[in-house]
């Protein structure tokens, strides 16, 4: 299986997990706040939705796309919100009808671009495996919103890596967001995996270092937990500033989670 196929069937795998929390939901469930500020259940699967429809768009019309780009350039605060305050106010069964409609149509083309092809995007642009793992990325982060909110553990698989290795590879992204210069050197990243496995990134004799659990790493830079609540460890000060601001995700800065009372 190539690396497009294998993370093409992790996506497809991640939203039928996350289908199956809200398939059933009531009316007044979909009306539940998650963690995220002001966002209800409706408004998760809305900007799913909406960052799908917004993939499909650059995967197909990049010129359109970047009529889309200059709208997010105007409104860097408010374009992701406008998003999912759209969506939200959908009948349930309609935003779940396109949810299904529009994620299924991007995986269609993501698994017929030619090799080679990169879309463009909010960040720097993506190959068809990057846009794959980004929308995998999303859709593990956001259901695990969703968890959260319904009360709900959700067991770790083998699909984090595809989440971790992309946090990784943001790092220099977390820096320039904030308008800070990515550090001269490389990190070497070790995640111990959901069945004991390791999971490296980076040289191995780098002198600065982040290690831990992969769920950890997941959770940290797709912030849907604060630092402090989470074990893992750096060594460096580079690499300790690193998992202060860490983010696997395109666009401005988030603000994170407030911590709960310790690491997890």
């Amino acid at each position: 299986m190539s690396e497009l196929d294998a993370v093409l069937q992790d996506l497809r795998d991640e939203s039928a997990e996350l289908d199956s929390l809200v398939a059933d939901l009531t009316g007044a469930q979909w009306r539940l706040p998650t963690p995220a500020a002001r966002w209800t259940l409706a408004h998760q699967i809305a900007h799913l939705t909406w960052t799908d429809a917004a993939a499909l768009l650059a995967a197909t019309d990049p010129d359109a796309f970047g009529a889309e780009v200059a709208k997010a350039e105007a409104n860097p605060d408010g374009f992701v919100d406008d998003g999912a305050d759209a969506g939200a106010v959908l009948p349930p069964a309609e935003l779940l009808a396109r949810w299904r409609t529009g994620r299924d149509r991007l995986w269609q083309v993501l698994k017929s671009a030619p090799a080679g092809t990169r879309f463009p995007w909010y960040g720097p642009p993506m190959s068809v495996a990057s846009m794959a793992t980004a929308r995998l990325m999303e859709t593990w982060a956001h259901g695990q919103d969703v968890a959260d909110t319904l009360g709900v553990r959700r067991e770790p698989t083998a699909r984090l890596r595809q989440v971790a290795r992309i946090g990784a590879r943001a790092r220099d992204y977390a820096f320039f967001v904030r308008g800070l210069p990515a550090p001269a050197e490389e990190f070497r990243v070790e995640l111990t995996g959901p069945g004991g496995e390791l999971w490296a990134y980076g040289p191995q004799d780098a002198a600065q270092r982040v290690t831990g659990p992969a769920l950890d790493f997941c959770l940290l830079t797709t912030q849907r937990a604060h630092r402090s609540d989470l074990a893992l460890r750096a060594e460096g000060a580079d690499a300790d500033r690193w998992l202060d601001i860490a983010q696997a995700f395109a666009g401005p800065a988030g603000e994170g989670r407030k911590p709960t009372g310790g690491p997890a």
